[in-house]
């Protein structure tokens, strides 16, 4: 395959890969703009916190509107260039960019877990499942084939092809800083577009790793671009008139805000904003299974994801025996820092998190619910770090706060209903609809639920049915603003716009007028 003509790259892939990567070594952290760190001029700046300390572990400065268009103006310089690349030279630097984060993905988890709190595991899964969205644009040559018509009309031919936007912008959470940046950037790149990403202020650092090791990789300068910051950045990504789409994962009112203020401005927009997650667990369900994926699904990542179970729906007279086999569980839940292998779950991102999510322990028990475990009396609550034990609430109606709010918490709420119909009822009702599942032996009443139920995404005896690459990740209802989800086959839809070519050749001796309205010979 032909090697890209760019020194620089060819002279930073010799250096070999980065072993002490900038974004851990130091106290503050940079933006990243046309290939190269950047301090924040702009005198504004916040604390990123060690969640199992409590300690602020390095400040991240903020960019004010100025450092953003610098950015924008890197990659509206370097997209000329990177968009008449051939696929095939852009592939070889995808194919790099996969191997050295691949090769690289243990000190990119160190950094999730030290800022975000994540126990190791779940930070290797997390960098594995964003690494399968690189390995997909690495099809990018197959992806971007067009349709082709040959002879339409008499002499005429037909055919599509899809060409990137331009500049694009990613604005991407604090609970999966390395996934959902490459849920968005690995396509964004691949069909052409140069990218800007602003990631959570809450845990910024993955961001620079993850520029250190596309510049390794090869990747001009200016194709991928950081900014950190807060609102006055994520406005001018809204309002900027050189970005041409912009990509955002979050709460649902941010969400909206979002996409009312980017569409608002003429861009392409896709928001995807809250959820609540209901598993429904029918009479035939074996139990057992379904206690143990309620407490994987409920309290993983200490419940900061969008497709955590929120709520689990116990069918019948299957409520009183379920909510016992879940409560036996979670005395085994190894509670500890992200850091120890031994921990399956660890604090949460921010003590102000950490208390709002605790709070809601307090109103389900005013409300009339059962509070069956309180999160706040293990331990570690009381320590310095950001952690909270997990915690089940039994008898939970759909008035309540506990279950009309997106938690974000290991808090687990269980709603009991007499039939299944009932179950369908409380999940289509909800104002949410990013997903749900249903665990049952009887194959009719799972093909039933796919069928009529009314959320994006959809688990058969599967608590966490995020797609796989080549499929697209997204809600319905309040889950999702726009018109096309996130990632795979959509992604690629979503970062290119079609162009239809109607092509003839003729002899030039048949040339004549005809005012006629076209129409096929």
């Amino acid at each position: 395959m032909t090697q890209v003509a760019d020194p620089r790259a060819a002279a930073r892939r010799a250096a070999g890969p980065a072993t002490a990567p900038l974004a851990a070594a130091s106290p503050r952290v940079h933006h990243w703009i046309d290939g190269r760190p950047v301090a924040a001029a702009s005198g504004r700046s916040g604390p990123v916190y060690d969640p199992a300390s409590g300690r602020i572990a390095r400040e991240v400065g903020f960019a004010s509107v100025e450092e953003v268009d610098a950015a924008v103006a890197a990659a509206r310089a370097a997209f000329p260039a990177w968009r008449a690349m051939s696929l095939s030279r852009r592939t070889e630097i995808l194919f790099r960019i996969r191997n050295l984060v691949e090769a690289h993905r243990r000190e990119l988890a160190a950094l999730i877990t030290a800022e975000h709190g994540k126990v190791v595991s779940d930070a290797q899964g997390e960098v594995a499942r964003g690494l399968e969205n690189i390995e997909f644009a690495t099809g990018i040559a197959h992806l971007l084939k067009g349709d082709f018509s040959e002879q339409a009309s008499t002499g005429v031919d037909v055919y599509q092809i899809r060409q990137p936007l331009g500049v694009v912008a990613g604005i991407t959470p604090f609970n999966f800083p390395a996934m959902v940046p490459m849920w968005m950037f690995a396509n964004a790149i691949a069909c052409g577009n140069t990218f800007v990403l602003k990631p959570s202020e809450k845990d910024p650092s993955a961001s620079l790793y993850i520029a250190e090791l596309l510049r390794e990789a090869g990747l001009p300068d200016g194709v991928f671009n950081v900014v950190q910051g807060d609102r006055v950045a994520v406005d001018r990504i809204l309002e900027h008139p050189d970005i041409e789409a912009v990509s955002f994962v979050g709460s649902t009112p941010i969400a909206r805000y979002v996409y009312e203020h980017a569409t608002a401005a003429g861009k392409r927009c896709q928001a995807l904003g809250g959820a609540k997650n209901h598993m429904i667990v029918l009479p035939d369900a074996d139990l057992e299974m379904a206690a143990d994926a309620a407490i994987s699904a409920g309290y993983g990542s200490a419940g900061e994801r969008c497709m955590a179970i929120a709520t689990v729906v116990a069918v019948g007279d299957v409520a009183d025996r379920l909510v016992e086999a879940i409560e036996a569980r979670l005395p085994k839940v190894k509670i500890g820092p992200g850091g120890d292998p031994s921990s399956e779950m660890g604090p949460l991102v921010t003590r102000q998190h950490r208390d709002r999510v605790a709070s809601y322990l307090d109103s389900a028990a005013a409300q009339g619910a059962r509070v069956v475990a309180d999160g706040r009396s293990h331990p570690l609550y009381r320590e310095e770090g950001f952690f909270l034990g997990v915690s089940l609430i039994d008898a939970v109606t759909p008035e309540m706060d506990c279950y009309r709010d997106e938690i974000f918490g290991p808090v687990l709420t269980v709603v009991r209903v007499p039939a299944y119909a009932d179950a369908v009822k409380l999940v289509n009702d909800n104002p949410y609809g990013n997903g749900t599942a249903i665990f049952t032996r009887d194959g009719g009443a799972a093909r039933q639920f796919q069928f009529e139920v009314k959320a994006g995404m959809v688990g058969v005896n599967v608590p966490i049915p995020v797609p796989v690459a080549y499929y697209s990740f997204g809600g319905w209802k309040a889950s999702l603003f726009g018109d096309s989800h996130m990632y795979g086959p959509e992604g690629i839809q979503f970062y290119t716009r079609a162009k239809v070519v109607t092509s003839r050749w003729p002899d030039p001796r048949t040339s004549e007028i005809d005012l006629g309205f076209p129409r096929t010979r």
